[in-house]
């Protein structure tokens, strides 16, 4: 089911799926991404244990673009509000990629309603190299050049075996349906890349936590997750050896993952 909450931003729409009527997991999705688009793949698992929620960030899935610059703040507190107008008072957090910022900020500003997070492809610091490359996604974003945008991020976002195993028609094909997909909220996402630092937030982080770390990622390479994982205080690291999409290369063993960790850590 998706719906939308109106909020001084704009107006987010939701997807729910609490059929099950398991305990809340809320869904944080990345940078240019929606929460079809980043968790589609598992969301029948996810919903099969857990009450769903998640927002779609403004710029992108049935959420008008910002007229403002984002905050993380915002994203946040509207993925929580979504939670409240659902009805769950506590909930576990999955954030992909900068949806795993997301994740963090709302354990930092609602930790007592948190009880648990899962972060899969992110950073606790965005570093020198995805600093340089949120500037060049968002300055390809703002001039409308879709096609050199998805020519930046292939090769970035696939795991290299999986790229080099393609025909060039297939990559071709590939290029085009990412640089179709671009929504106009992108370059919005990734400025808040921008001096990205939650190592100091991190650290007061007192929840199970499960980091998935992409291994094969070019993106957000694997030392910045693992360094993620060393910051925040318990936390487990599970290995997932995919690029940056692990719901488009392994979108069974990632729900796994997620939800072997969730079972093990119930709400409490």
């Amino acid at each position: 089911m998706s719906v939308s909450v109106t909020t001084k931003t704009a107006s987010y729409a939701r997807t729910v799926r609490k059929e099950s009527g398991g305990p809340g997991l809320l869904l944080a999705h990345g940078g240019g991404g929606s929460v079809e688009s980043n968790f589609g793949a598992i969301l029948d698992e996810l919903a099969a244990t857990h009450s769903v929620v998640g927002v779609d960030y403004p710029g992108t899935g049935g959420t008008p673009k910002a007229l403002e610059p984002l905050e993380l703040d915002e994203l946040a507190d509207q993925l929580v509000a979504a939670a409240d107008a659902e009805g769950l008072e506590r909930f576990a957090v999955l954030g992909y990629s900068l949806g795993g910022n997301v994740a963090i900020r709302v354990a930092t500003r609602y930790p007592e309603r948190v009880t648990a997070l899962v972060l899969t492809a992110t950073f606790a610091q965005a570093g020198n190299r995805l600093k340089l490359v949120a500037d060049l996604w968002s300055g390809l974003a703002a001039r409308g050049e879709s096609e050199l945008l998805a020519r930046l991020l292939v090769p970035l976002a696939f795991n290299p075996e999986v790229l080099e195993g393609l025909t060039p028609e297939e990559v071709e094909q590939v290029v085009r349906e990412l640089a179709g997909s671009v929504p106009p909220g992108s370059g919005d996402h990734v400025d808040l890349l921008r001096g990205a630092d939650l190592r100091e937030e991190i650290a007061r982080i007192a929840v199970p936590a499960l980091v998935v770390g992409t291994t094969e990622d070019r993106l957000v390479p694997f030392a910045l997750q693992r360094e993620l994982a060393d910051a925040l205080p318990g936390a487990r690291l599970a290995e997932l050896p995919t690029g940056h999409l692990p719901f488009a290369e392994r979108p069974a063993e990632w729900a796994a993952l997620v939800s072997e960790f969730l079972t093990q850590n119930p709400a409490r």
